[in-house]
């Protein structure tokens, strides 16, 4: 054989050998991306971000149930730890997607994070994310909750406040239609009557009171509030109940302090408190108002000589429709919301209220309230 045609020959098979290496190469490279891809833990392009910005809990679990991805708010709720789900309730959850490949939701209560002790409701939705994750979003319904049971318990104690003075009205209409012929007695129920209906109003403006109160334009056109001229109209207020009950009020000087907000509703807080300290205060005895401020928060303090607060009813005193001694507070009209109402109010201005109290020595309650800046105070009489 011709020697010239070896040469072109082998090049071409070399040439065909170089290819076929190549492809394989190629091929290979292609195989290799791909097992990457299945035991990466790396979640689909954009499900990060979209986790990073969900105001819900957000979780990412890979087949073998370990964590890829959680959002900011799955950790705060304490759902994962160690890259794992806390509580086997979700696990379950996430298990059953991945077997029926159908979505699931349920409701849940679990504990917040592997120690914790507080419980939290959540609304739960599982699943698939592709064909190797499943996904797990988590909303927060423990607040709903909350107000749910707040609001049963609120209807029925309003039911049971009311039948009272409606059912006392009912009984003393019958018996005015009964003694009708007798002026004495007419007259006595007539008094008891009234007694019964002011109470009855003074039970339903209450409950107005505090809806507006826990609405949220509350306080809608809040402005420059003097806390003396508060004090002063509070203290006139209850002129006439301290001077029935024989209890002095004495309050301290001027402070020239302000505060943003709601003068009336300021006033109805004051004179919650001081009404209260009336009521539960012995006979000549007197209930004290002293004011400090300073460092941007004013103290306003209302202390009673009276009978006191058992230690372990101080966290309750706030709840509404709670008394301390109820014989007395239904003797003397008490609803059980006006201490609910201060509480309301004060938060409703950005502070707070606190309480101390021992059996046999009288109760201090002490609002405290972000005091207004003094260079507001200037542009606020620049614009008078």
């Amino acid at each position: 054989m011709d020697s010239t045609w070896l040469v072109p020959a082998s090049l071409a098979f070399g040439f065909l050998v170089g290819v076929g290496l190549a492809s394989l190469m190629h091929f290979a490279a292609l195989r290799g991306e791909r097992a990457h891809q299945v035991v990466s833990s790396s979640v689909p392009d954009g499900v990060e971000a979209v986790l990073d910005a969900l105001e819900s809990a957000g979780i990412v679990v890979d087949p073998s149930n370990v964590v890829v991805k959680a959002s900011p708010r799955a950790l705060a709720h304490g759902l994962v730890w160690n890259q794992s789900l806390v509580h086997p309730e979700l696990a379950a959850m996430v298990d059953q997607v991945r077997r029926s490949g159908t979505a699931v939701t349920k409701e849940l209560e679990v504990s917040r994070g592997p120690f914790g002790e507080a419980n939290i409701v959540l609304s739960v939705r599982v699943a698939r994310l592709g064909s190797r994750y499943v996904l797990l979003l988590a909303e927060d319904r423990t607040e709903s909750h909350r107000l749910d049971a707040v609001r049963r318990d609120f209807i029925a104690n309003i039911s049971h406040e009311l039948k009272t003075p409606i059912g006392a009205v009912g009984l003393l209409a019958e018996a005015l239609q009964a003694a009708s012929s007798e002026p004495d007695q007419v007259r006595r129920f007539a008094k008891r009557l009234k007694k019964e209906s002011e109470r009855l109003a003074r039970i339903t403006q209450e409950i107005i009171e505090l809806s507006r109160l826990q609405s949220a334009d509350a306080l809608t056109s809040a402005e420059l509030v003097s806390i003396d001229q508060v004090i002063a109209l509070a203290v006139d207020e209850t002129r006439v109940a301290a001077e029935s009950n024989a209890v002095k009020v004495v309050a301290g000087g001027d402070t020239g302090a302000e505060v943003f907000g709601n003068e009336s509703l300021l006033v109805t807080a004051l004179h919650n408190l001081i009404a209260n300290a009336i009521q539960y205060s012995p006979r000549g005895s007197r209930v004290g108002l002293g004011v400090r401020h300073g460092d941007g928060v004013i103290e306003i303090a209302i202390t009673d000589q009276g009978v006191g607060i058992p230690e372990d009813e101080l966290d309750r005193v706030f709840e509404r429709f709670f008394r301390t001694d109820p014989a007395r507070s239904r003797n003397t009209g008490g609803s059980g919301l006006g201490l609910s109402i201060v509480k309301h109010v004060v938060q409703n201005h950005g502070g707070d209220v606190r309480v101390w109290s021992q059996l046999g020595r009288g109760s201090t309650f002490t609002i405290r309230l972000p005091q207004a800046p003094k260079s507001t105070n200037a542009l606020a009489g620049e614009r008078k």
